[in-house]
């Protein structure tokens, strides 16, 4: 199986019924995405998924009410964590590592601290920690809540501005749509609205800034890209500075998805981390 031919399935834990999709190489620990702003089973980069499924098993996951899952998305990134927690409980798997992407990278810092047992590695890509720097760029909110994303929110959004990184973002937005059957569906506005109230929450400072991040003792790796116009790059240096075994990898020309930009150099990246 693959990325465009693995089944959408369905675990069910209490009243929740959480959408996913699981492949690639059986191995002991398998790695856990967790996705970006909006974002659903289809919105992950085949290149990647793929590229990682070669010496490892991959999930894709889709939390409570966004895509295919039921129910409601939550408005806090605890609740998020907790169904994370659930989802994994569902498949009876003890421990995964673990890559999040954007609020998805929060979602995974807190699970960290939450259940700090079922994480064996964590992958941060274009993130933040908790009360890290917002966005100053005037044009980000309009892009990243179009009704309808398409592919000029992408190139704004994820990828760096010059002719040659935009080729890139072109090249990923042909990738993702290369899986045309059994689709997820496109996430509703409560999970637009849900997810931005529990962004919004995750700037408030709790006790001492950045001290919550001294508490993650798992391998982690960072990366980013020079120019994250969505969680200003200042974030992932605050990460790297403040979580005791963190390594971090900025991508040249980049945004707010460097992996999607250099696939194959985050490919090389990950995997050595992940590997070590």
């Amino acid at each position: 199986m693959s990325h465009n031919t693995a089944p959408t399935l369905f675990a069910k834990h209490g009243a929740n019924s959480y959408g996913y999709r699981r492949f690639g190489k059986p191995s002991g620990v398998p790695l856990l995405f967790l996705q970006h702003f909006r974002g659903g089973l289809d919105h992950w980069d085949p290149a990647i998924t793929n590229g990682l499924a070669a010496g490892r098993e991959v999930i894709l996951f889709n939390n409570a009410g966004v895509g295919l899952s039921s129910g409601e998305t939550p408005s806090t990134i605890e609740e998020m964590s907790w169904h994370a927690g659930r989802f994994l409980d569902a498949l009876e798997i003890e421990q995964a590592d673990v890559l999040g992407f954007s609020i998805g990278g929060y979602v995974a810092q807190t699970f960290a601290l939450q259940e700090p047992a079922k994480v064996r590695k964590l992958i941060l890509v274009g993130t933040g920690p908790r009360a890290g720097d917002p966005t100053e760029d005037p044009h980000m909110f309009e892009h990243a809540t179009k009704e309808v994303p398409d592919l000029d929110a992408f190139l704004y959004l994820f990828f760096g501005h010059s002719e040659k990184a935009q080729d890139a973002g072109r090249a990923f937005w042909a990738r993702r749509h290369e899986r045309t059957a059994d689709l997820d569906v496109a996430t509703s506005r409560q999970t637009m609205m849900a997810q931005m109230a529990a962004a919004t929450e995750w700037r408030n400072v709790q006790g001492e800034r950045f001290s919550e991040l001294k508490r993650i003792a798992h391998a982690t790796l960072v990366v980013n890209g020079t120019n994250d116009v969505m969680i200003p790059t200042i974030n992932s240096y605050h990460l790297s500075q403040h979580l005791p075994n963190a390594q971090l990898i900025i991508y040249p020309d980049a945004g707010h998805a460097p992996h999607y930009q250099y696939p194959e150099l985050f490919l090389k990246h990950s995997s050595i981390f992940l590997d070590s």
